[in-house]
């Protein structure tokens, strides 16, 4: 758990189970605070409101931020490094934390994920998935399990990609991949586009490079052609779907672009091994 001093001026409640935890932390008008961290699970901040008049967060004591607006901000601190963080607010702010183990943060593929440290970021996509992993495990059970697993799933997704992001590598491929702004921008036109068959083509020319080379690149960096990466994401979206039983099967399929949902279940089946309708009952 993040230690917090001084403890009196902060309400706080804790909630979860297994591989993931969820801390609320809600700090008082004209408070000095100090946040400190460092252990086995990754950990999540969010910043749901508040200001600050002065402060400094820090991961590892080597990259710090010192700004003032807290928002919708979040920062990452990858577990094993050290986390710290003073400020003095000048409203009542409100930050949630929460403690993934490693084992819960994982790709579509089963593959190891890379993770950056990160410093009050704004990202819509990871602070949505986020506030949908936070809401489940205080709402939970165990019947939920395969629902956080899920967002789990997206969320190591989203942050791998984000963490991309901060790179900004040379317009060219690299070791035989793509560059890191290539596979960003590729990635976040394929995330945009769930729901319709993306055109490799449109793909290279974002790259800007040759059909033959993307395709070629596409797989080095991704270990699979693009049309399966698709296939996978959509999967991962369809997950997250059948968990609102007000979510008609045939609605997710439309949704992501199968024009039937016969289509759609055996492509789910292949990739998770369930069926919709048997993924679905997991949540009763």
């Amino acid at each position: 758990m993040v230690s917090i001093v001084p403890s009196e001026p902060v309400k706080r409640l804790g909630t979860g189970w297994r591989w993931w935890f969820s801390d609320n932390v809600h700090l008082a008008v004209d408070s000095k605070i100090e946040f400190r961290f460092q252990g086995s699970r990754h950990l999540l901040a969010l910043y749901d409101d508040g200001a600050r008049t002065s402060g400094e967060t820090s991961i590892d004591e080597q990259c710090s931020s010192k700004p003032r607006g807290s928002e919708r901000k979040l920062t990452f601190v990858p577990a094993g490094r050290a986390y710290r963080e003073w400020f003095e607010t000048t409203s009542a702010a409100r930050v949630t934390f929460l403690y993934l183990d490693p084992a819960a943060l994982h790709t579509w593929d089963d593959g190891e994920v890379s993770l950056s440290p990160r410093i009050y970021f704004e990202d819509s996509l990871v602070w949505e998935t986020a506030s949908k992993l936070k809401k489940t495990i205080e709402g939970g059970g165990r019947n939920c399990a395969p629902y956080l697993e899920a967002l789990s799933s997206v969320l190591a997704h989203e942050l791998s990609r984000s963490s991309e992001a901060l790179f900004r590598e040379p317009k060219r491929v690299s070791r035989g991949g793509l560059a890191g702004w290539q596979r960003r921008v590729v990635v976040e036109y394929i995330e945009q586009h769930l729901g319709e068959q993306v055109c490799l083509l449109e793909l290279a020319a974002l790259a800007r490079l040759s059909l033959h080379h993307f395709c070629r690149a596409f797989k080095q960096s991704f270990g699979v052609p693009a049309y399966q990466y698709q296939v996978q994401r959509r999967m991962e979206a369809a997950k997250l779907q059948l968990a609102d039983r007000s979510i008609s099967v045939t609605d997710i399929a439309l949704s992501l672009g199968y024009a039937q949902t016969s289509s759609f279940s055996s492509a789910f089946r292949k990739t998770t091994g369930w069926t919709p309708t048997d993924y679905r009952r997991e949540f009763d």
